[in-house]
């Protein structure tokens, strides 16, 4: 399933509403407390970590509130978890990964048996996690991606396609 631009920002405050268990892997060189230590893995993996997660400038109002909610500032990228304040409906009080630390994706393949640095392994971790992404991605899903409670999967910055697969639940 490939997400279109108008519509990606909108599957974010979706992604906060997480609803099935998983089980516990150790991913500690991928989940950050801070943006700094996160900043080390992104310049780490290729060339497009030079110009990632810089979006154009054209306006920051869109008329969407969710995007006007975080477009304007200029240090989106260090205030990352206030994106769960501008939430709005239904899911407006879910938590998602706002709790929890940064999980950094760097490897777009998908394995039945997940590997530290996937998507696949993010979303199976017990703990909440803020998940990103440390440059752009087709990721193509092998089966079903189960998530677990408490994770939000923020691809603001970089180009994060899902598709060509199976799905996600959530």
């Amino acid at each position: 399933m490939a997400v279109s631009e108008s519509n990606r920002y909108c599957l974010y405050a979706c992604m906060s509403l997480l609803l099935v268990f998983g089980f516990v892997a150790n991913c500690s060189s991928y989940v950050v407390d801070d943006l700094g230590q996160m900043g080390s893995i992104m310049s780490n993996n290729g060339s497009e970590s030079e110009t990632m997660r810089k979006l154009p400038k054209p306006s920051c109002r869109t008329g969407n509130s969710i995007d006007d909610c975080w477009r304007c500032d200029p240090n989106w990228f260090y205030n990352q978890k206030c994106l769960a304040d501008c939430a709005v409906g239904f899911g407006k009080d879910a938590k998602g990964g706002r709790d929890g630390r940064f999980y950094v994706v760097t490897d777009s393949s998908d394995v039945v048996n997940p590997r530290p640095g996937t998507l696949r392994h993010a979303v199976i971790q017990t703990e909440p996690l803020w998940i990103v992404f440390s440059r752009n991605m087709l990721i193509t899903l092998k089966q079903e991606l189960i998530m677990n409670l408490f994770k939000t999967i923020d691809g603001r910055g970089v180009n994060i396609h899902i598709a060509y697969g199976a799905g996600i639940t959530i």
